[in-house]
C-alpha cells in the first residue's frame, strides 16, 4: 500500500467554500467509481481556512499517470473537474493547469 498527501487552495470566499463542501458530502457516484477503480483505497480531504489537504491510501499498482489518462477520457470526470475549478485555485509554485500538488514528507516517527 502507498500513501500520498496533496495540497490545494480554495478561493477564499466563505460562500464558495460552503458550496464546495456540499458537493463533497455527496460526490457523484461516477466520481467515486473513478477514484476506486484507479486503485485508490481510501481518500480523505481536510480543510483549514482555504487550504485543503488530501490523504490517499492506494494499492501498490496505483499510478498518477494512469489515473490522469483515465480521467481525461471520462466525460463525467471532466465535467466534475471543470465544476470544481469554480472553487479551487492553485497553490504557489503549481504549473498551469495543475490542481492538487503532491507534498513531500519531511518528518515521521
Amino acid at each position: 500500500m502507498k500513501r500520498y498527501c496533496l495540497a490545494l487552495d480554495l478561493i477564499n470566499d466563505q460562500n464558495l467554500i460552503g458550496e464546495y463542501e456540499e458537493y463533497h458530502k455527496n460526490i457523484w457516484p461516477e466520481i467515486k467509481k473513478s477514484i476506486t477503480d484507479s486503485g485508490i483505497l481510501q481518500m480523505e480531504i481536510y480543510r483549514v481556512s482555504n487550504r485543503l489537504f488530501m490523504i490517499m491510501e492506494t494499492s501498490d499498482s496505483f499510478s498518477f499517470k494512469l489515473k490522469n489518462e483515465s480521467d481525461s477520457s471520462n466525460p463525467l470526470v471532466q465535467k466534475w473537474e471543470k465544476l470544481m475549478w469554480k472553487y479551487q485555485q492553485a497553490i504557489p509554485g503549481t504549473i498551469p493547469g495543475e490542481k492538487w500538488r503532491l507534498m513531500e514528507k519531511i518528518f515521521s516517527i
